[in-house]
């Protein structure tokens, strides 16, 4: 895939997809490694994703909070 690809054309791997939003959940990522995902992923993917992993997140901390408190 080239940069000049649309948006919504862009096919990037759901792996890919979600080792991009851990890293972007940690807050570290390399360089190049950034610009090859703003290259190849598509930003729906990458929004979707977010709000998932977000979601799977908070429900797990609400579980671990009412097993330790339980």
């Amino acid at each position: 895939m080239t940069e000049n690809t649309p948006i919504h054309r862009r096919k990037g791997s759901f792996v890919g997809t979600l080792k991009a939003v851990l890293w972007g959940f940690l807050g570290v990522r390399k360089g190049a490694d950034y610009q090859r995902d703003i290259a190849e992923l598509n930003p729906l993917h990458l929004i979707a994703m977010g709000i998932v992993m977000a979601f799977v997140f908070v429900v797990g901390l609400i579980v671990l909070v009412n097993w330790i408190a339980g």
